[in-house]
């Protein structure tokens, strides 16, 4: 885990020794997580995001980038939040180190889902985008969707350790003998070009991308997105914050649906690779909704 400190826009990387030994042997700390009142005392806000592009990421010069947290900066300085200590970890460890207080919020913009909102307090929906897998180059075993892993048990699927995909394969019928765990979507081209999988299951955005640099993958197309309780599945993504941290939740959301009126959000959201159809469609969900098992 790395940290690195923004402030003004400086940044200055930072190499958090004792926070990644901690990470890396699952230490818990027992200390409360902080109120909005005692991060804006102590003069800094800890976020952590997984360094995935351009869901959270730090770019080549040190500074947070992404759909998470260049919103999350605009909207923090509207709170009156300049100094911002950014993490990087494994996907995997995000929760993890957010309930135990390692980190005040993700701005990762991880999927909002039932087994999640069980353990973290999720924003309001910042983002939403739809689901891909990549494939060899000319998609040699024909794959077209998850429907083919079901049809066909001899298939590999990767899945990075902690994703929202593992629920969607395992909602259409996919077994878990035919899972293959990957530690980071970095992993997923040369798994996918070595034949160790057959296929890598990620969000569109993310496999439109990660084909991109190789020319041994491409995005299995057409592709049929899972359909989940007879609908198309499609992810939200939102902010996470420790469950105990309400105040900081309530003050980001209100601060949150403002800056989403304004032209700077849907233009980032744009940058970022998101269609207009994606960004008209990110409040078509609430929160409360996506939590719910009934949601689906």
């Amino acid at each position: 885990m790395k940290l690195f400190r923004a402030k003004a826009g400086l940044t200055t990387a930072l190499v958090g020794m004792a926070l990644m030994f901690g990470l890396a042997l699952g230490a818990v700390t027992t200390a409360s997580a902080a109120t909005l009142s005692q991060i804006k005392n102590r003069g800094y806000i800890r976020i952590a995001v997984a360094n995935e592009i351009p869901y959270g990421f730090m770019n080549s010069k040190g500074t947070a980038e992404g759909f998470g947290p260049t919103v999350a900066k605009r909207v923090l300085k509207k709170m009156g939040i300049t100094d911002i200590q950014w993490t990087v970890m494994p996907f995997g460890s995000l929760i993890p180190a957010l309930k135990a207080d390692r980190v005040d919020m993700v701005a990762a913009s991880q999927a909002i889902l039932p087994q999640r909102c069980s353990q973290v307090a999720y924003s309001i929906p910042n983002t939403t985008y739809g689901e891909g897998l990549m494939v060899k180059k000319g998609n040699p075993k024909n794959i077209h969707g998850y429907g083919d892993f079901v049809k066909n048990p001899n298939l590999k699927m990767g899945i990075v350790s902690g994703a929202d995909q593992l629920e969607f394969a395992h909602d259409v019928g996919i077994k878990d003998s035919q899972i293959v765990t990957l530690r980071a979507n970095t992993d997923a081209a040369s798994a996918v070009a070595s034949g160790r999988i057959d296929a890598y299951a990620g969000t569109q955005l993310t496999v439109a991308r990660l084909a991109s640099k190789s020319d041994r993958v491409q995005p299995a197309e057409p592709f049929h997105d899972p359909v989940i309780n007879g609908s198309p599945q499609r992810s939200w993504g939102g902010y996470t914050f420790n469950k105990n941290d309400q105040d900081l939740r309530k003050a980001f959301d209100k601060n949150l649906a403002a800056v989403q009126k304004t032209p700077f959000w849907s233009k980032t959201l744009k940058h970022f690779g998101l269609d207009q159809h994606s960004i008209n469609e990110v409040h078509k969900k609430t929160t409360k909704e996506l939590c719910s098992s009934k949601s689906s």
